[in-house]
């Protein structure tokens, strides 16, 4: 069989619902390019549609600059949030639904104004944002070891899986975003730690590559939606038994369980 849009949309969906993991597709379709991925990004996402979901809003991925040094790449990835996708407070990690989840601290905007590229920046994109939470994370990738080249891990919506956020809410003009720090504990041992300019220099950056990224391909980030800026540290691994709790400066704590 020879790969296309469609095949690369059933065979991600497939692994995601039956919790299986499998090689990049690249190495079976090496000529899957950015473009493309992004094509097989939205037929999932309307398939995601199609099944009832609905759209909350977007996330970044491959945000760090270490990151995407390791990828080659000069602009992180964006991808699709749905309902689906939201993990209530104080609820476990499904393992039930995920193959090998691991968490990793966000800075997360709740948007107030529509944000349309191409031309958005840092100040712009910051205007248009109605409040800043702390939040968690949940990665998932449909490959193999967390193994994929960019292509590969932009048509599986950025390796999603959950999120959680959390319920203190600041006006962005009320918080220095680059210096917004963050503490990950992992069954109460600190894992790690960093601060808001670990993401692209500082999250409205990443915000504004989001919108310039979806103007591109005509679409838009919208009033109300969350917009998951990256991960601000190294995901950790969440298995069952787990707990990993994230205390930020000013945007208070959260804390997630591996069930």
């Amino acid at each position: 069989m020879t790969w296309d849009l469609d095949r690369a949309a059933t065979a991600l969906l497939e692994a995601e619902d039956t919790r299986t993991d499998r090689g990049p597709i690249t190495d079976e379709w090496p000529e899957l390019d950015l473009d493309m991925a992004y094509a097989v990004q939205d037929e999932t996402l309307q398939r995601r549609l199609n099944r009832g979901e609905h759209i909350v809003g977007v996330k970044l991925g491959l945000t760090s600059r270490a990151k995407q040094e390791r990828m080659g790449i000069a602009a992180p990835l964006t991808a699709w949030l749905t309902d689906a996708m939201l993990l209530p407070a104080g609820a476990p990690v499904p393992q039930d639904r995920l193959i090998h989840p691991r968490a990793e601290p966000e800075i997360v905007f709740v948007m107030k104004d529509r944000l349309a590229g191409p031309g958005v920046t840092a100040a712009t994109a910051l205007a248009a944002v109605g409040s800043v939470h702390g939040g968690i994370e949940v990665i998932d990738s449909r490959y193999r070891d967390f193994r994929f080249t960019l292509p590969d891990v932009a048509a599986d919506n950025a390796s999603s899986g959950r999120f959680v956020t959390g319920p203190v809410g600041v006006p962005p003009e009320k918080l220095d975003l680059a210096i917004e720090a963050c503490l990950v504990e992992v069954d109460g041992q600190v894992a790690d730690s960093a601060t808001g300019a670990a993401v692209q220099g500082h999250p409205a950056e990443a915000l504004a590559l989001a919108a310039n990224e979806l103007g591109r391909r005509g679409l838009a980030i919208e009033p109300g939606w969350l917009v998951l800026t990256g991960g601000m540290t190294d995901a950790v691994h969440v298995p069952p038994g787990t707990t990993v709790a994230v205390h930020f400066t000013h945007l208070g704590s959260l804390h997630l369980t591996g069930g």
